[in-house]
C-alpha cells in the first residue's frame, strides 16, 4: 500500500519499530486500492500521461472535413504523448462516418446497376489527407515511443546504481551518524529524480531500494536524535499532503483533483519516510479518510457522466426510430421526396450531435443507425431510377418523331406532308421530360428538321410576292431613317415614340420569306432603343417580346407560333431543372449554416432563376392568350 509492510525486518529492542507504517482499513481498502493500482506501476505511464489538459472536443458531432482539420492542428501543434486519446477518438468518428459515406455510395451505384456492386470503386481525397496525418502521428508516436524505452533503461540503470551505494553506505558505514543521514537523504532525493523506468521492473527495484531505507532507519536508533529530526521533517511533509489533500476535496473539478491525487499519493509512499508511532495511524486514518471521500466524488462524476451517456442512448434511439418511420411513409411524388430528404438530413444532424453513450453499446448503436438510414436511400433511389426509366422511354419516343421529321423534311407534296409534321408537333408536346444530357441535342436536331421543311414551304409561297417585296423597299428606307432617331430623355415620350415605331414598321406589312433578315434589324435597333429607356429588365422584356408575337401572328403561320411555344415550354423546363439541381445541391452539403458564402451564392443563384423563370411563364401566357384569340 502507501508504505508496505516488510515482516522480514527484525523489531530491535527498545526502539520504535519502523517497518511499514500502516495496515489500511478495511472499509477503505477500495478506494485507497484505487490510487494504489494507478501508481503501482509508473514506468511508462508517467511518461505519456501528459496533455490532460487539452479539452476534450465532441468529435462525434464533427464532419468529416472537421474531424480531418483537428487532427491536422493537433499533431502540428501539440505533444504526440498529449494527444493520444484525441487522435484515437478522431479517428474512431472520422472512419464511422466514411464508411456510413461508402456506404451510401455503394447503394447508389447497385440501384444504378441493377444491385451489381462489381465496378464499385469510390475515390474520396478527403481519406487520403486523413490518412495521410494519421500515418504522420503513428511514425512521431513511434520515435517518440524508441527514445523513451532508451530512457527508461537508462534510469533502470541510475536507479540500480543508487541502491548499490545505499547498500555500500549501510553495510560499510565510516562517517559519523548525521553524515551518514546526509549522505542518505541525497540518495533518495537522486533517487526521486531518477525518472521512470520499465514497468516490469517497477515494483522490483522499488522494494529493493524500500528494503534497504528500512535498514537503514534499523540503525538509525544509534542516534536518537538524528532519527527523531528526520522523523519531524516526515511528519511536516505528510502532514502538507494532507493539507492539499483536504483543498483537493474541495475542488470544483474532480478529475483534476483525482490526478493530482495520484502524484500525492507517490509522494507519499516514495519520497517521504516514515514518521514516529505517535502520530502513525492519526496521520493514516486522516490521508485515506480524505483519499475514500475524493475517490467517492469521482465515482459519482463517473455515474452522472454514465447516466448521461443512457440519456443520450434514449436520444438517438428516438433518432433511428424517427428515421424508421420517414422510411415507411409511402412517397409519390419528387416534391414530396424533397421533403423527406430534408427530414432525414436533419435528423442525422441531430444523431451526430448527440454525445456518446455507453461503450458496450456504441456499436450497435451506430449499426442501427446506418442501416435505418442505408433502408431510406434504397427507397430513395428506388424512385428516382423509376423516373429515369420514365425519361428513357420518353426519349426513345422522341427520337422516333426526329426520324420522321427527317424523312419528311426534303417531301415535294406540301398538300399530304404540311398536316403531317404539324401533328408531330402536337404528338412531341405531349411526350414528357428526357434525360438532361439528351435534352439540348434532340430539341435541336427536330427543330431544324421541322424548320427546314417550313422554311421550304414559306419559300414557294412567298415567291414573286410583289407586295412583300414592295414591304421589304418601306421597310429598308425606314431603317435609315430610324438610325438618327434620339431619345429625349423623358420615359413616357420615349416609349410612346418607340411604340409609334413599331406600329409604323407594322404598317409596311410582310417582307418576302428570303429577306425577313430585316426584321431582325429592325428589333435590334429596338432592342438598343429599350435599353436606354429607364425600364425594368422584365417590362423592357415583355414589350419586345409581345412585338414578336405580334410580327409572328401576322406571317399568317401557325407553325410560328407553335414553334416559338415550345421553345418558351423548354426554357421553362430547363429552368425549372436548374433550380431543382440547386436546391437538391444544398440538401447534400452537411452541417452547413446559412451564413455560408457557398450557400450564399447557391441562393442567390435560385432567386435569379426563380425569377427568370416568372418571366418565361409569363411569355407562355401571353403567346397562349393570342393563340385563343386567333
Amino acid at each position: 500500500m502507501l508504505e508496505e509492510k516488510n515482516d522480514n525486518l527484525p523489531e530491535a529492542d527498545g526502539q520504535e519499530q519502523i517497518k511499514g507504517e500502516e495496515t489500511v482499513p478495511t472499509a477503505e481498502q477500495s478506494a485507497i486500492e484505487a490510487i494504489e493500482n494507478s501508481n503501482a506501476e509508473e514506468g511508462e505511464d508517467d511518461a505519456i500521461s501528459e496533455g490532460h489538459d487539452i479539452p476534450m472536443l465532441h468529435y462525434e458531432a464533427m464532419s468529416m472535413e472537421e474531424l480531418v482539420a483537428e487532427l491536422e492542428k493537433l499533431v502540428a501543434n501539440q505533444k504526440v504523448v498529449s494527444i493520444r486519446n484525441h487522435v484515437e477518438e478522431i479517428r474512431k468518428d472520422f472512419m464511422d462516418k466514411y464508411h456510413h459515406f461508402i456506404d451510401e455510395k455503394r447503394d447508389e451505384y447497385s440501384h444504378e446497376n441493377n444491385a451489381d456492386v462489381t465496378g464499385f470503386d469510390y475515390h474520396y481525397p478527403l481519406k487520403n489527407k486523413f490518412d495521410s496525418i494519421y500515418n504522420h502521428y503513428k511514425d512521431l508516436k513511434n520515435q517518440h515511443f524508441k527514445q523513451l524505452q532508451n530512457n527508461l533503461k537508462h534510469n533502470l540503470d541510475v536507479r540500480q546504481a543508487i541502491i548499490e551505494e545505499l547498500k555500500s553506505l549501510i553495510d560499510n558505514p565510516g562517517e559519523s551518524i548525521q553524515d551518514t543521514l546526509k549522505s542518505v537523504n541525497e540518495l533518495r532525493e537522486r533517487w526521486k529524480n531518477a525518472g521512470p523506468i520499465p514497468r516490469d521492473k517497477y515494483n522490483h527495484v522499488w522494494n529493493n531500494f524500500h528494503f534497504h531505507i528500512e535498514r537503514f532507519y534499523d540503525h538509525l536508533h544509534l542516534d536518537r536524535e538524528a532519527r527523531d529530526l528526520d522523523f519531524k521533517h516526515n511528519l511536516e511533509q505528510k502532514q502538507k499532503i494532507i493539507a492539499r489533500v483536504e483543498e483537493l476535496v474541495n475542488e470544483s473539478d474532480v478529475t483534476k483533483a483525482f490526478r493530482e491525487l495520484q502524484s500525492l499519493h507517490k509522494i507519499w509512499k516514495e519520497e517521504i519516510g516514515p514518521v514516529s508511532r505517535e502520530h502513525r495511524e492519526e496521520l493514516w486514518n486522516k490521508f485515506s479518510e480524505l483519499t475514500r471521500q475524493l475517490h467517492d466524488k469521482r465515482e459519482a462524476l463517473v455515474a452522472k457522466a454514465k447516466e448521461k451517456e443512457e440519456e443520450n442512448l434514449a436520444k438517438k434511439k428516438e433518432i433511428i426510430a424517427q428515421i424508421e418511420a420517414v422510411s415507411n411513409e409511402t412517397i409519390t411524388a419528387h416534391s414530396a421526396w424533397q421533403g423527406q430528404i430534408e427530414k432525414i438530413e436533419a435528423l442525422r444532424t441531430a444523431f451526430f450531435q448527440t454525445g456518446k453513450v455507453p461503450q458496450e453499446v456504441n456499436e450497435d448503436t451506430w449499426t442501427a443507425f446506418k442501416n435505418a438510414v442505408r433502408n431510406f436511400n434504397a427507397q430513395k433511389n428506388s424512385f428516382y431510377k423509376d423516373i429515369k426509366k420514365d425519361q428513357q422511354d420518353n426519349l426513345n419516343k422522341k427520337l422516333a418523331l426526329v426520324e420522321k421529321a427527317n424523312s419528311l423534311k426534303d417531301n415535294e407534296d406540301f398538300n399530304v406532308t404540311t398536316p403531317i409534321m404539324k401533328q408531330i408537333q402536337e404528338e412531341w408536346k405531349k411526350i414528357g421530360h428526357v434525360p438532361r444530357k439528351y435534352s439540348d441535342s434532340i430539341w435541336k436536331d427536330f427543330k431544324d428538321a421541322c424548320n427546314h421543311y417550313f422554311d421550304r414551304l414559306h419559300a414557294k409561297r412567298n415567291e414573286a410576292n410583289s407586295e412583300e417585296i414592295e414591304a421589304f423597299e418601306k421597310k429598308k428606307d425606314y431603317l435609315e431613317q430610324l438610325k438618327d432617331f434620339q431619345l429625349s430623355g423623358e420615359h413616357k415620350a420615349d416609349l410612346d415614340a418607340i411604340k409609334l415605331h413599331i406600329e409604323n414598321w407594322k404598317g409596311f406589312g410582310r417582307v418576302p420569306h428570303a429577306r425577313r433578315h430585316i426584321e431582325g434589324k429592325f428589333n435590334k435597333i429596338l432592342d438598343a432603343l429599350f435599353d436606354k429607356l429607364s425600364l425594368s429588365k422584365k417590362e423592357a422584356e415583355m414589350v419586345k417580346f409581345n412585338n414578336r408575337l405580334e410580327q409572328l401572328a401576322d406571317s399568317d403561320d401557325s407553325r410560328k407560333l407553335e414553334n416559338e411555344q415550345i421553345f418558351i415550354m423548354r426554357k421553362i423546363d430547363e429552368v425549372q431543372g436548374e433550380i431543382f439541381q440547386l436546391e437538391n445541391n444544398i440538401q447534400f452539403i452537411s452541417n452547413a449554416k446559412a451564413d455560408n458564402p457557398f450557400i450564399k451564392e447557391i441562393n442567390k443563384n435560385i432567386d435569379r432563376h426563380k425569377e427568370e423563370l416568372k418571366t418565361w411563364k409569363d411569355k407562355l401566357k401571353q403567346i397562349r392568350s393570342l393563340k385563343q384569340q386567333e
